[in-house]
């Protein structure tokens, strides 16, 4: 067995904290039943106890042990997306405790689709908690340097798996309904989930009630502040802002023009490269000093949904 694994099992199992990549973004991962860690992940992101947090399992034969009443369509979802960018919500069984769910009566789950932390998972053998291993609110990692930018030595063990694959996190659908709804776009479409299910899925939450994480109105935010934008009126706004004295960037696809005083981060024209960049893109005019990024935003077709939501969210004023 790869000793990086044989390490970051030890470091579980000893109630440390462990930075795992996926093919979504790097987690921040805790033994899901040791309530002592977990609430460590806490403390470390700065995130409200009342935030729930995914629970990693290694396949779909252990979702039962942490969830009841899961509903035959999960099975269908599970062939279809695990291991993948997928997050279900179900009602959580004794095995799912207070500091994982943030007290409320459901759990969420997913089987993440990276070797590394699949390997782990393996040999493990339970639930690990992870959310995003960055401070709350703040951007996600999707590189190991990242996460050590982010949280220094404050993360017992950082495993390096590259960076990943998708860029933006996992999509999480409520199947405590008859209805199930999208809490969260991410890295598995709407239109796929139709497809599979054979049926509608709504979008949203209700109101104010954080049932998965990703739901406030603020989240995924960089420092510099972040204008989105319909793509015909990016040209305009950036010019007004940059000649207003701000230092701007734009974060466009080469299909868009850029006037030629603002610095361009240059994004893929495919919704799959851009998702995989943003955070990435996003860090690095932060490191640059610059005090404002406009951003077209992307079509909802697709993983264009997920990109939308992040960079609304990303926008919106801070603190919400």
């Amino acid at each position: 067995m790869d000793q990086r694994i044989n390490e970051a099992v030890d470091v579980l199992k000893r109630g440390g904290l462990v930075a795992l990549p996926t093919e979504t973004v790097y987690g921040l991962g805790a033994d899901a039943e040791n309530e002592l860690a977990v609430r460590r992940i806490f403390a470390v992101k700065g995130r409200p106890a009342s935030h729930p947090l995914i629970v990693h399992v290694g396949g779909a034969s252990q979702v039962r042990t942490w969830a009841r009443d899961v509903p035959v369509h999960f099975d269908a979802l599970a062939r279809a997306f695990w291991p993948g960018p997928l997050t279900v919500v179900l009602w959580r069984s004794e095995r799912a405790s207070d500091a994982v769910t943030g007290g409320q009566e459901t759990v969420a789950l997913r089987v993440p689709d990276h070797p590394l932390t699949l390997a782990v998972l393996e040999a493990f053998g339970g639930g690990i908690a992870a959310p995003s291993a960055n401070r709350f609110g703040k951007l996600s990692p999707t590189t190991a340097d990242h996460v050590r930018a982010e949280l220094g030595d404050e993360a017992d063990l950082v495993l390096d798996g590259g960076p990943c694959a998708v860029g933006v996190e996992s999509t999480i659908v409520d199947l405590t309904a008859a209805e199930p709804r999208i809490l969260r776009p991410g890295g598995v479409s709407r239109e796929d989930l139709v497809r599979v299910l054979g049926r509608p899925v709504r979008l949203g939450g209700d109101g104010d009630d954080v049932r998965a994480p990703g739901m406030l109105v603020s989240h995924y935010a960089p420092r510099a502040g972040l204008l989105v934008v319909d793509p015909q009126r990016l040209y305009a706004e950036a010019e007004r802002r940059q000649s207003e004295g701000q230092r701007v960037a734009a974060l466009a696809p080469p299909s868009i023009a850029v006037p030629a005083a603002v610095h361009r981060a240059e994004m893929p024209e495919d919704a799959e490269g851009f998702a995989r960049e943003l955070y990435g893109a996003l860090r690095k005019l932060d490191a640059e000093g610059f005090d404002l990024v406009v951003a077209a935003l992307p079509d909802e077709r697709g993983l264009g949904l997920a990109l939308k939501d992040r960079l609304l969210k990303a926008a919106a004023p801070r603190g919400q």
